[in-house]
């Protein structure tokens, strides 16, 4: 199948296409700073250059598109028709360099949440974003009260026995 555009204007459509913020990337960091976390983005000293640091909760969060990281059984992803000697080894390397990264990152102890574009995109109802992204708040956050309750462990009224 040919493709549907002429070399220039595939070639301006290739070149509109951002490696960091994204729409998606955008969205998540505004819903986090709005509660309150604060982040690193874009740091170029962990592997895999992660979108969202979160250096308090040694947490990373990589947001990725359904298309770029090759997202398993997602309609946002389907593998092109044309040029696949090309795009199948682009595709697969990309997720194979997705999950050195995350094992890196999870070796050195950091916590890894991946948010794919379709569970936050602009495809979907805002109710439906809304509790993928308080869900992402909530897997941050968790770590730190889980911390904090075996530095400070409740401690319990003793009863003595009146006899």
């Amino acid at each position: 199948m040919a493709d549907v555009h002429s070399k220039e204007t595939r070639n301006y459509n290739m070149t509109q296409i951002r490696g960091k913020d994204t729409k998606i990337e955008i969205l998540i960091r505004k819903y986090l700073f709005s509660r309150g976390l604060r982040y690193r983005k874009n740091d170029n000293r962990y592997p895999g250059k992660p979108d969202m640091v979160f250096p308090k909760y040694k947490t990373i969060v990589f947001a990725n598109s359904c298309f770029w990281h090759g997202h398993e059984g997602c309609s946002g992803f389907v593998m092109p028709r044309t040029n696949i000697e090309y795009w199948q080894p682009k595709i697969e390397g990309n997720k194979r360099r997705d999950a050195e990264h995350i094992a890196e990152l999870q070796a050195n102890g950091w916590r890894v949440i991946t948010v794919w574009e379709c569970e936050c995109g602009d495809r979907l109802r805002k109710v439906v974003r809304d509790e993928r992204l308080a869900k992402l708040y909530d897997e941050i956050v968790a770590v730190i009260s889980v911390m904090r309750s075996y530095r400070h462990p409740r401690k319990t009224p003793v009863q003595l026995n009146s006899t």
